[in-house]
């Protein structure tokens, strides 16, 4: 079969997929509280009153810098949370293992990165659903959180990602390392002023992965300990 036959097949294959889960909406049961505004069942920072922080990692591109990424991770001890694109993992499914091998948590970023303010309930629930049983069903592992592409969500998309058993996770530091491709930037966004139950946003670019090690000794140095975010969020309720 030639190259381009398999890739027609697998994008269709996604998009059937991807329609199959809006229909499904239709016999969902209904009754998840939302009680409060969206931002109040959203989670921007962990335990404050702990010393732990948390890296998290959106994954849509950059694959070529996760090794390094993963290496630096590994050589300081700690986890770290990779939230996934599912239309990044479609492609890379080896890697996404590899993550998850190396015992990071993985949570679900959406399937095609849209501003998932700007579309339906019912669309919010098919880009959440599709995303999460594509990595767990590459890893084995169903992600429990959810963090919405550019940060947009309201009402639906909180909404829907309860109503999929899922925690919406934003952040209390930005390196903005995506646009500032600048080692000593990021560092500085990441670890000057940094205190307990920061969530600290970053993606897989070559200057995150020069950063990181500096970052990560930074933490240690101010007696943070750098965790996995449901870890840093444990304990807290939203309602």
């Amino acid at each position: 079969m030639k190259q381009g036959t398999k890739l027609a097949l697998a994008t269709n294959a996604v998009l059937a997929g991807v329609l199959l889960a809006v229909a499904a909406v239709c016999f969902l049961p209904f009754g998840v509280s939302t009680a409060g505004r969206p931002s109040d069942r959203v989670y921007y920072s962990g335990n404050t009153e702990s010393r732990y922080v948390s890296l998290m990692f959106n994954v849509y591109w950059g694959e070529e810098f996760l090794p390094s990424i993963l290496d630096t991770l590994d050589e300081h001890g700690v986890k770290a949370t990779f939230f996934i694109g599912g239309s990044w993992a479609d492609g890379h499914a080896e890697t996404l293992r590899d993550i998850a091998a190396r015992g990071h948590e993985l949570g679900n970023h959406g399937y095609f990165h849209k501003d998932q303010d700007k579309i339906s309930y019912e669309a919010n629930l098919a880009e959440i659903r599709v995303c999460g049983e594509l990595v767990e069903r590459l890893t084995g592992t169903r992600p429990a959180l959810f963090a919405p592409p550019s940060g947009a969500y309201n009402e639906d998309t909180v909404r829907a990602a309860e109503q999929l058993g899922y925690k919406t996770i934003l952040w209390s530091k930005d390196t903005i390392d995506w646009r500032d491709r600048d080692e000593q930037l990021i560092y500085r966004r990441a670890a000057e002023g940094a205190k307990g139950g920061d969530l600290v946003l970053m993606h897989p670019t070559a200057e995150t992965a020069l950063a990181l090690p500096a970052v990560l000794s930074a933490y240690r140095a101010a007696g943070l300990e750098q965790v996995p975010v449901s870890v840093n969020i444990s304990g807290i309720e939203k309602t």
